[in-house]
């Protein structure tokens, strides 16, 4: 079955989107939050979580706007993507996240995004 995208928002009350920037396209931001370790070499991304890694490849990047990974070993054209979007009246921050997933899989894809990025809002202060 083909793999659905989904997009979720967060809103990072009063986060700098410098900050922001740095916890999702670096690798000491993305451990705080994401992965257990990150390594980066080039735009290759090794995330460890419970020691085992999992590595995507930067596909898209645009400075304190977005980044999109896909997965090494996705077959599809599936990919998630972190996007900043600022509010032009109130100059607030969002989180958009795109992924993709199985039907029988979407609801516990967003739930765990929901949990990471609730755990990334609680430590900026969101």
């Amino acid at each position: 079955m083909e793999k659905q995208k989904f997009q979720l928002e967060f809103d990072m009350k009063g986060t700098p989107v410098p900050l922001l920037w740095s916890y999702i396209s670096s690798a000491s931001g993305l451990k705080e939050w994401f992965a257990d370790a990150v390594e980066v070499n080039g735009k290759r991304y090794t995330f460890y979580w419970n020691k085992l890694p999992q590595t995507a490849t930067v596909i898209s990047i645009r400075n304190e706007v977005s980044i999109r990974w896909r997965w090494d070993d996705e077959t599809s054209r599936a990919y998630f993507e972190l996007k900043i979007a600022v509010d032009e009246f109130t100059d607030t921050a969002s989180l958009i996240l795109t992924d993709f997933a199985e039907p029988s899989d979407m609801d516990d894809s967003k739930e765990l995004w929901e949990a990471q990025i609730g755990g990334l809002q609680g430590m900026l202060g969101c």
